[in-house]
């Protein structure tokens, strides 16, 4: 895609905010990190905020597909008032750092993740910040972890907010949607459980809403995702296809400069196996992650072997793990921090995927502890984090589920809005 004149409008604006800058980068990695093949080089773009310190805070968000630059502008401005040195880098092939110089779409071979890390590292250089105390959340923990195993003299500090750890993952995440969505056998969840099987026999519901109704499990937690489910076994389908088009508006639709997965998207499924060989089980979140796709959704290899390199990280780490999170589950959080030495484990048990973007005040809480060296004692925290509100957008969606069950199946105003809220958000 060239870079249109509405674009390159929009493109100067960001790029004129206060605390952006750009860093020339070469397309490819060089021979040290496994050369991409591709030449060139263009300007990928970072933003700082806050008063600066010696060791600010890197936030890496996840995707890969999610911009910086411009949907993290409220989060810094938060992360400011609260004391914060932050300095969050868009992403190769995403938003500011998406073209070259004569404003093409930067090749498929300028796009992996071992380019991302050194890019993250050049933005240090850039910045003249010799350690950084790094965060990362969901895909943004793989980077994290990466500037860790190819830069380790960067790294002060880690949080990594629940984290993955390697393209084998899938077999977590399928154990434990199972558990939660089909056999009901974790706490609570019975109920759901015969409910989703109920809707799964009768066709209504497929591996393809496994997203859908994961997340809605992660922000809500079972006892709305129950109501939920009742309107629909009732033939009340409009919340389903409101809030599905509202999660699929979130997801999946790019958004200029706040949400570009698809070019990026090659390393979602080259090289972190999103779209895994589906097992022929029921509710299988690989069949919902390949129908994401719009390309080739085969898997090459990963480029760190992280449970291999874990051991030998020498920082303070925390490790964030939702106890609702069915897209990086418990347990691998879990076996992170085990590997980990001396990693702290914080627990947030009704909490769903990535603090950042769900429970920003418990993240902005652990970012300000992790400024100020007191990485050890997050890990006795876990409860009083829970208790910290969720974001406002997933407040009111929880609101307005709780709203229709009541409303037996009529459209109360507040759910549409909801809806839009979220999107926005």
């Amino acid at each position: 895609m060239t870079m249109n004149a509405k674009r390159r409008r929009v493109h100067a604006k960001l790029a004129a905010l206060p605390g952006v800058r750009p860093v020339r980068r070469p397309f490819g990695t060089g021979p040290a990190s496994g050369s991409s093949g591709a030449d060139g080089e263009f300007d990928l773009y970072y933003v700082r905020s806050g008063r600066k310190s010696a060791h600010p805070l890197l936030v890496i968000p996840g995707g890969p597909g999610a911009c910086s630059v411009a949907l993290y502008r409220a989060f810094r401005r938060r992360a400011a008032l609260a004391g914060l040195d932050v300095i969050m880098v868009e992403h190769r092939g995403v938003g500011l750092s998406r073209h070259d110089d004569a404003g093409q779409d930067l090749p498929a071979e300028a796009l992996t993740v071992r380019a991302v890390v050194d890019d993250l590292a050049a933005v240090l250089d850039d910045a003249h910040v010799e350690k950084a105390i790094v965060y990362g959340a969901s895909y943004g923990t793989y980077l994290a972890a990466g500037l860790g195993v190819s830069h380790p003299s960067r790294v002060q500090s880690m949080v990594l907010d629940s984290p993955l750890l390697s393209a084998d993952d899938i077999d977590e995440v399928r154990a434990q949607t199972r558990r939660v969505l089909w056999d009901g056998t974790e706490p609570g969840t019975a109920e759901l459980a015969a409910k989703v099987r109920r809707l799964v026999d009768t066709g209504v519901v497929t591996s393809k809403d496994v997203q859908l109704i994961g997340d809605m499990y992660g922000v809500a937690g079972p006892d709305v995702l129950c109501r939920q489910l009742d309107l629909l076994l009732a033939g009340h389908d409009w919340l389903w296809a409101a809030v599905g088009f509202g999660e699929r508006n979130l997801m999946e639709r790019k958004t200029p400069y706040q949400h570009e997965p698809d070019l990026v998207e090659r390393i979602a499924y080259r090289e972190l196996n999103y779209g895994a060989e589906p097992d022929g089980l029921p509710l299988d979140p690989a069949v919902a992650l390949r129908e994401m796709a719009t390309g080739d959704v085969e898997f090459d290899s990963e480029p760190y072997d992280l449970a291999s390199a874990m051991p030998g990280f020498r920082w303070p780490t925390a490790v964030l793990s939702g106890g609702r999170d069915l897209t990086t589950p418990p347990g691998i959080a879990q076996r992170v921090a085990t590997l980990i030495p001396d990693a702290v484990l914080v627990d947030l048990p009704t909490a769903g995927h990535s603090m950042l973007d769900t429970r920003e005040h418990a993240a902005l809480q652990v970012c300000r502890a992790a400024a100020a060296g007191q990485i050890a004692e997050i890990g006795s925290r876990g409860t009083e984090l829970d208790r910290l509100p969720a974001n406002l957008s997933i407040r009111l969606l929880v609101a307005a589920i709780k709203v229709a069950a009541r409303a037996e199946g009529t459209v109360p105003d507040v759910v549409p809005r909801a809806v839009r809220q979220v999107t926005a958000s």
